[in-house]
């Protein structure tokens, strides 16, 4: 990492406080972390996930129902085709009838999100969400 510059910000106080709210709820200890990581978001993360050539990771969150007809069957046939984009999964069961998976994705960000989007919309799944995060190669 390299030398720590200090700057100034300007803007309106209640968008101020608002943002001073936002540092508490979170349990930032200072503004400039939550900064760092504001910028760092939409400066590095953003920018990987524009260039489909990079590869990024992503965190791809789904819920779906049992309660339709082999889901969880069709859910692991998908994640074995693409065996080598998916690198790991947590299954959770949320109760008798609905699970939660998270599956993490490696690869070029449209590869990542075309595996998320067959994935999400699959007939039974109730949520899905992908959440873009960073290599580290950037950062």
């Amino acid at each position: 990492m390299g030398k720590t510059e200090r700057f100034s910000v300007s803007m309106p106080s209640s968008l101020l406080e608002r943002f001073d709210i936002f540092l508490r709820e979170k349990g930032y200890n200072n503004r400039s972390e939550a900064i760092r990581d504001l910028i760092r978001e939409k400066l590095i993360i953003d920018k990987e996930w524009e260039c489909s050539r990079e590869e990024v990771v992503g965190v791809l969150v789904i819920v779906y129902s049992l309660k339709t007809r082999e889901i969880s069957d069709k859910v692991h046939h998908h994640q074995h085709e693409y065996h080598k984009e998916i690198i790991s999964t947590l299954h959770f069961h949320i109760d008798h009838d609905h699970c939660l998976e998270a599956i993490i994705i490696k690869g070029n960000s449209s590869r990542v999100k075309h595996i998320a989007d067959e994935l999400g919309t699959m007939k039974g799944v109730l949520f899905y969400r992908l959440i873009p995060a960073t290599t580290g190669k950037f950062a």
